[in-house]
């Protein structure tokens, strides 16, 4: 069962935000998914708390269960599993990376989170897993900044990922609603680029290519 690894030892790097629009993507694409948070501020919980019962599910994990939660999600029908990760804790990183298919580092282009990947981009290595770095929160326009990041991360051993998540409105609101940014506004331009990269995941998987409900913008 494909699990994710979504990791970064920065905070503000957008990992909840990345890991919710994953699963959700996966939802919309007809694939039970569920998201795992192991972070203590449990802000993908309260997220699905926001939302009721509807999904994707949440469920939070301390870093020693990560490998039975995932087993026990997979016997119980999910078809793709997102593991949110704390900033700053090294043990439920390894957790995650251990028992991932694929690991995303998301990343601000700034110089100072693209140092702070070192760290990380130095675990995933240790453990030889695939791992990419997702450039999110960044200004919509700036091809030359990205170009110059993606260059920098190359040379750390893990690439970037072509598709970018960079910051737009659409994700604060949608996220004050307890939805999506599918859900929140289905053919803008963020709901776009998360189904882009949902359907970029899906090919780093061998998965099939998904078809999504909703029409996206064109």
């Amino acid at each position: 069962m494909p699990t994710i690894a979504i990791i970064s030892q920065k905070g503000g790097a957008g990992k909840t935000t990345l890991a919710l629009h994953l699963a959700a993507a996966a939802q919309e694409a007809g694939a039970v998914s569920l998201v795992i948070d192991t972070d203590p501020q449990a802000t993908a919980s309260q997220w699905a708390a926001w939302r009721g019962d509807l999904p994707p599910e949440v469920i939070d994990s301390p870093p020693p269960r990560l490998a039975a939660k995932v087993a026990q999600a997979t016997a119980q029908g999910a078809k793709v599993i997102v593991i949110d990760t704390p900033p700053h804790a090294d043990s439920a990183a390894r957790a995650a990376v251990e028992v991932a298919d694929l690991v995303l580092i998301p990343c601000r282009p700034s110089a100072f989170d693209l140092s702070a990947i070192q760290t990380t981009a130095k675990l995933v290595q240790l453990l030889r897993k695939p791992a990419f770095v997702v450039f999110t929160a960044g200004p919509p326009n700036a091809p030359r900044i990205y170009q110059e990041a993606g260059e920098l991360v190359e040379g750390y051993g893990t690439p970037p990922c072509p598709v970018l998540l960079p910051d737009r409105a659409a994700y604060r609101h949608a996220s004050a609603e307890g939805q999506s940014v599918m859900e929140f506004e289905p053919t803008g331009k963020a709901a776009k680029e998360v189904r882009d990269i949902y359907k970029w995941t899906c090919r780093q998987l061998d998965m099939s290519t998904p078809s999504f409900r909703r029409k996206a913008l064109t």
